[in-house]
């Protein structure tokens, strides 16, 4: 048995697929079905029940599972002791967060942690929280920052900001030229909004609107925000947000206002898989957050 073994195993019991886990491994289909059939027949039992469109792991297969998460955690950590004997701390830290605030959170910690450890590189992706989560829950990242509400079955999370909810207005509309920085959630009712395409989102502002006795008018539902603020900008409705999405606009592009009657927050959450384990180099950047957050 060879890592190479472990590390195709692993891929296809969590792709249970093998085309899908062929792909993630760039290799073909038919030699990494060798390779398992290989690797069935040294340990003399089933790792998989192959069905016509989907695997399932047997019961074997569950507990080589474990020992192979377990195998390949102390390959990975060893490696990293070893280099880091000479050169100090180093690897890929894998990252995404959603857009918002939580692009400049990872900047301030990126920014100091790489003070301390010059060797650490950053791979960092971006999307919407359920792409975030999915992409943590795969193990294709190893922290994230997402926007509650969200999912906590096999996450672990820390609460690292929160902002309030805002309207960003398009220029020349009735509302922008009322006075103050804030708006009553009731007096957006008349209008077409626009709002993140999040099912969860959509939940929770219609929520909002049914403690007033209103119904809300979604007129688009939009997965960047960046969208949201060209299609605001153009007149199509009015977008319900978090306060950091008015850092994109330039003073006179649009009008913000805080969104009170109620007042809602939007709270954001550092996010990791506790199934598995966190490299040393996520778990020593995990500690800084705490320290940095603790402050």
């Amino acid at each position: 048995m060879e890592l190479r073994h472990i590390r195709y195993f692993l891929t296809v019991a969590e792709e249970l697929n093998f085309t899908h886990a062929a792909e993630k491994l760039c290799i073909a289909q038919p030699p990494l079905s060798r390779q398992i059939q290989d690797l069935e027949n040294e340990l003399g039992v089933k790792l998989f029940v192959r069905k016509p469109h989907a695997l399932q792991l047997t019961e074997e297969g569950m507990l080589f599972r474990q020992y192979a998460l377990q195998v390949m955690d102390l390959v990975q950590k060893s490696t990293e002791d070893i280099r880091e004997m000479k050169k100090g701390l180093q690897g890929t830290l894998y990252l995404a967060s959603v857009e918002g605030h939580a692009p400049h959170l990872f900047s301030k910690w990126i920014s100091g942690f790489h003070d301390l450890y010059p060797h650490v590189q950053y791979n960092l992706w971006n999307g919407n929280s359920d792409d975030v989560t999915n992409r943590t829950m795969k193990g294709l990242c190893e922290l994230a920052i997402i926007t509650e509400p969200y999912n906590a079955e096999g996450l672990e999370a820390i609460r690292v900001h929160r902002e309030p909810w805002v309207a960003m207005i398009p220029p020349h509309h009735p509302l922008s030229e009322r006075p103050g920085d804030t708006i009553d959630l009731k007096e957006l009712a008349p209008y077409d909004l626009i709002i993140p395409s999040r099912q969860s989102r959509l939940q929770e502002i219609q929520g909002w609107f049914e403690t007033v006795g209103i119904k809300p008018i979604i007129r688009c539902r939009i997965a960047h925000m960046l969208n949201a603020y060209e299609l605001t900008e153009q007149g199509v409705g009015i977008a319900i947000y978090p306060a950091s999405a008015g850092d994109i606009s330039t003073p006179d592009a649009l009008c913000i206002k805080r969104i009170v009657n109620p007042s809602v927050m939007a709270s954001y959450v550092l996010i990791w898989n506790k199934e598995r384990q966190l490299s040393h180099v996520a778990k020593e950047f995990l500690g800084y957050v705490r320290k940095t957050e603790e402050k």
